[in-house]
């Protein structure tokens, strides 16, 4: 009988309950339930064919080989030159690091600034992995609640009034996963003032939804504040703009001072990432935008439509998202905890949705609905919820 002993901090790793719906979901179908699955956060769009294309001529033309560790210099000038005409912001290309995805930036990020006795700052509901991964590394997770009342958006008073001398890193995230909240720019403006008093704190601020806003919204990138740029991590990527989900490619914006720091974590944990990706995200940036215009515009009129029929739902309550492409809406109405609503969501209607207590203790009375599917199959959705209800 094995006799193993696991590592005690491996007790503390959490996970992504997305993809434990989306495996539940998949057994149902291959038993031959008709599933609607409104549960994963992945744009049900073809990555565009330029850069499907760019990607297999980088496989003919021989690029099979290692790159560097921080990514192509090419990728990483694109990178620059994208960010700045975004975000008109002047972005040294050496501090660009490319990797598989956005959730190598967080954990290399948690990793760096986490350990017992320090504390770190992140969004509750938000995104599992953040609370995960402080716990992994030994620190405190410290939520900062995102309340409906407030759009979703986080409060810049809140957030820094949690602050103390053990505070090391904070984690925020606008538009945000899972609610689809957007934080005002007064919010921010008010966020960095007073972050300048706290010099101590880093900053990771992810941005991976930052071109999907609605409502005549903009973003308000992080790399705008000149005062906390030589602490600010910013987190952005390939997977959700250009629906390259598949294709494992993110980026982040370091400070000069921990480049070397995290590029040397790359190379222990992955080495680089594979070169034809880094290709197909090249002609992503480099390419045309018209199909990342029609994808947004299309995943607007979606939102319009959910928000409408689950506001008509008895027991529900949603807000309107002003960017990403979920809802998060309240339905303590329906008497039902988040999680049981999601097992019956899916067990009796055929509807995928996840918990929102699988964001954190904050989601309870809430559940995450994604609109990245048709608007057939959301039409449908709803039809059998309300029947169901």
């Amino acid at each position: 009988m094995s006799q193993l002993r696991l590592a005690d901090n491996l007790s503390r790793l959490g996970t992504e309950s997305a993809f434990t719906v989306l495996a539940r979901a998949g057994r149902l179908a291959a038993e031959g339930r008709d599933i609607i699955n409104l549960g994963i956060g992945q744009p049900d769009f073809a990555t565009p064919e330029h850069i499907v294309e760019a990607g297999v001529k980088a496989l003919r033309d021989g690029h099979h080989g290692y790159t560097p560790a921080n990514g192509l210099p090419v990728l990483r000038e694109a990178v620059a030159a994208d960010l700045h005409g975004r975000h008109g912001v002047d972005v040294d290309p050496d501090t660009v690091v490319v990797v598989p995805g956005g959730k190598p930036t967080m954990f290399f990020s948690i990793m760096m600034f986490g350990q017992p006795g320090a504390e770190i700052l992140y969004p509750n509901p938000g995104f599992p992995i953040y609370e995960s991964v402080i716990r992994y590394s030994g620190a405190t997770p410290v939520p900062i609640p995102l309340e409906e009342a407030q759009g979703f958006g986080f409060s810049a008073d809140q957030v820094l009034e949690k602050i103390t001398d053990r505070t090391t890193l904070l984690i925020i995230n606008s538009p945000a996963n899972p609610t689809g909240g957007v934080t005002p720019k007064s919010e921010i403006d008010k966020l960095v003032r007073g972050l300048e008093e706290h010099p101590h704190v880093a900053i990771l601020s992810d941005e991976i939804y930052s071109q999907m806003l609605y409502g005549g919204r903009t973003h308000v990138s992080l790399l705008q504040y000149p005062s906390i740029r030589d602490r600010l991590i910013m987190l952005d990527g390939w997977s959700k703009t250009y629906a390259m989900t598949g294709w494992r490619l993110g980026y982040a914006v370091w400070p000069k001072a921990l480049v070397d720091p995290v590029t040397r974590l790359c190379i222990n944990d992955h080495s680089c990432v594979n070169a034809a990706a880094q290709y197909a995200g090249l002609a992503a940036l480099t390419g045309p935008q018209d199909a990342v215009e029609k994808m947004v515009g299309e995943f607007d009129a979606r939102r319009r439509v959910i928000v409408e029929r689950l506001n008509a739902l008895p027991g529900f309550r949603c807000a309107d998202p002003g960017g990403a492409f979920y809802v998060f809406p309240n339905i303590e109405g329906t008497g039902l905890h988040a999680t049981q609503a999601q097992d019956l969501f899916l067990d009796k209607a055929g509807v995928a949705t996840i918990a929102g207590t699988s964001f954190g203790a904050w989601g309870e009375g809430y559940l995450r609905f994604s609109y990245a599917n048709s608007l057939d199959n959301i039409q449908t959705a709803i039809d059998r919820i309300a029947k169901l209800i």
